[in-house]
């Protein structure tokens, strides 16, 4: 298991493969810690599809308001949603969105950040400076990796259960 060194600002994904353990930085984007923080706490990020999975690119996830696969699931509205909390204004940083990296989903508006993110399967630089970057995967990227490709997947995988690491 992956050293854990800040049990308050990580967070454990469970996958249908297993646990995926991210890092997130609070010094970098606190906003958007703090956002990924109250869901998982909701608990509004359980059971939530990934909708859009790009092979080479990234698994897209979050819409907890269409995507949850457990209530009310709607595939073809899954990635228009959000959470009811208000969106974030982008806290864009100088770290680059490296393989394994967390970015935060948007609409064309920079500061319409709210409940959806992406995890990057390669380095993909041009997203610098243009999407927020708030964590990134430190153990079980391989279990990312194996996640249904498709836009959205036919049959798509979903996040089993999102917790704060310091509440498990």
């Amino acid at each position: 298991m992956a050293e854990i060194k800040d049990p308050e600002n990580t967070i454990l994904m469970e996958l249908k493969d297993g646990q995926v353990v991210i890092e997130l930085l609070p010094d970098v984007a606190p906003q958007h810690v703090e956002r990924m923080k109250r869901l998982a706490r909701d608990g509004a990020y359980d059971n939530v599809a990934f909708h859009r999975v790009i092979d080479g690119f990234m698994a897209q996830t979050g819409d907890v308001q269409h995507a949850n696969m457990e209530q009310d699931y709607n595939p073809g509205r899954a990635g228009t949603g959000g959470s009811q909390y208000p969106d974030l204004p982008a806290e864009f940083s100088k770290l680059p969105h490296d393989r394994g990296t967390l970015g935060a989903a948007r609409s064309q508006n920079p500061n319409s950040a709210n409940s959806q993110f992406f995890i990057n399967f390669s380095d993909n630089h041009f997203l610098n400076g243009q999407y927020t970057v708030y964590g990134r995967v430190i153990e079980g990227m391989d279990h990312v990796d194996a996640i249904t490709r498709g836009e959205p997947p036919a049959s798509p995988d979903r996040m089993i259960s999102v917790k704060v690491a310091a509440d498990a």
